[in-house]
């Protein structure tokens, strides 16, 4: 059978995906293998070091370095609160003390002879990891963290902004070709997953931001409404740690793009269902998509999850999009794969592939230009 290789998105109304949730460093973790956890409860946490601040003790307390030392009234690795004096000098006759008060709070890590600086170390500042995914822990890995695994609706899309977030989905839009506009953006939509059509515009986003929605998911985004929203221009690089208040994932691209029904479809299936969604996107090596990802329940033995698709692979009958002019935001399925490298109209000569697309026309384009939809 014919058959090449394409990356693509994975669209799937129920399939079983895994999330793997590991700390920044070794810590401690807070799940067993077997357990059930839900989306925003914490599997693993640890300390980063705190902040260092460094104090000019010999010039704070006029007092030449060595001298520093016998000054101090805290030793390395003890305590220090903000306003507490930690150095005093012994003065002249016990008068005419200097003393130091830490504005700082945390523990002293070194008191140098040589240079009469000491280094207070910050509080440690706590971090801790969040399941994302509601389901099963099917792995730990000790000290870092765990692996969950749950039968999902999974929605990769095309580009997103915004780390993760939780929250119900609302579907905002009658249809996956229907503009998502400010008025479609109800207060009831607080905490939620906001599911729009086509193209959202900026107005929409920043109405969404201020109700405190969680998310807005849509087809498209024009790309000057993306720099009102963030405040800048974007450049290639590796999103989710913007500071939005809100995540934004578009599902097709830049532009007036309706959503590809298929994908309205899924995520209408599921409103009122709790999601999980994470915007950061990276087109370079190491390829992330930004997801959309809805746990069903405890499967029953009735039901079953596809597995996830990983081969990548063209053939015959399964669903792509087409990613280039002047079929940009099409999808169809393959019909045919000629072996034979063809001439393009720009005189170029590349392998290509024949696409039938929903409106049952078929057009024949190169096999770059199109991306398959796993799932």
């Amino acid at each position: 059978m014919a058959r090449a290789y394409t990356p693509g998105l994975t669209v799937s109304r129920r399939i079983r995906h895994r999330a793997r949730r590991l700390l920044p460093i070794p810590g401690e973790v807070l799940v067993a293998a077997g357990d059930r956890v839900s989306a925003q409860q914490f599997v693993a946490r640890t300390y980063m070091p705190g902040d260092i601040t460094p104090l000019n003790m010999a010039k704070l307390l006029s007092v030449p370095p060595a001298d520093v030392p016998e000054c101090m009234l805290k030793k390395p690795g003890e305590r220090v609160a903000v306003g507490e004096t930690i150095a005093r000098t012994k003065g002249l006759f016990g008068m005419f003390r200097s003393e130091y008060k830490s504005t700082v709070a945390g523990t002293i890590e070194s008191i140098s002879d040589v240079t009469g600086q000491v280094i207070v170390r910050g509080e440690p500042l706590p971090v801790q990891v969040k399941a994302y995914l509601t389901g099963t822990v099917v792995e730990v890995v000790p000290n870092e963290g765990c692996v969950i695994e749950a039968e999902v609706t999974l929605v990769q899309g095309i580009f997103g902004v915004g780390g993760e977030a939780f929250g119900p989905i609302r579907v905002a839009c009658k249809s996956p070709s229907q503009e998502l506009t400010p008025e479609l953006i109800q207060p009831d939509m607080k905490g939620a997953v906001v599911v729009g059509g086509a193209r959202v515009v900026e107005e929409a986003v920043e109405k969404a931001r201020r109700i405190g929605a969680a998310a807005v998911v849509s087809g498209g985004i024009d790309d000057e409404d993306l720099k009102k929203f963030l405040g800048y221009d974007l450049g290639v690089a590796i999103t989710g740690s913007e500071q939005t208040g809100l995540t934004l994932i578009v599902t097709e691209g830049f532009g007036d793009i309706a959503m590809a029904e298929r994908t309205f479809g899924l995520l209408a299936a599921r409103e009122g269902s709790d999601a999980a969604v994470n915007g950061a996107t990276q087109i370079r090596a190491g390829v992330m998509r930004p997801e959309i990802v809805i746990p069903f329940p405890e499967p029953t033995s009735a039901e079953a999850a596809s597995p996830a698709r990983s081969d990548g692979y063209l053939e015959i009958g399964v669903p792509v999009r087409i990613i280039r002019d002047p079929y940009f935001g099409l999808i169809g399925t393959v019909s045919a794969l000629p072996p034979e490298p063809r001439v393009l109209e720009s005189g170029a000569k590349a392998r290509v592939l024949e696409v039938k697309l929903a409106s049952g026309d078929s057009v024949i384009i190169p096999r770059a230009n199109v991306e398959l939809i796993e799932g």
